[in-house]
């Protein structure tokens, strides 16, 4: 398993369009992805439980990722991140 800190840099947070985004790319790969902020830990495949943490501009986010691909799903995951979920 391998952890990584993340912070969400666009304006609106994770509302629906990204954690849509994030939700699609977490689901193409076979590891498991999870997404922890505060000591409440979701399901990185779950539309809901990305829209849970209410992470808004500047949260700091915990991702997880375990699996026979975890590697690659992470960087596309941090990429995502740092594009700002091509929203600015």
């Amino acid at each position: 398993m391998i952890k990584r800190k993340v912070t969400v840099k666009n304006k609106e947070g994770l509302h629906a369009r990204p954690a849509t985004q994030l939700v699609k790319i977490a689901s193409k790969f076979k590891s498991e992805v999870a997404l922890a902020k505060n000591g409440l830990e979701v399901n990185g495949k779950s539309i809901m439980g990305v829209m849970t943490l209410a992470a808004a501009l500047g949260t700091e986010l915990t991702l997880q990722v375990h699996g026979p691909d975890e590697e690659k799903a992470l960087a596309e995951l941090i990429d995502l991140f740092e594009r700002k979920f091509d929203e600015e």
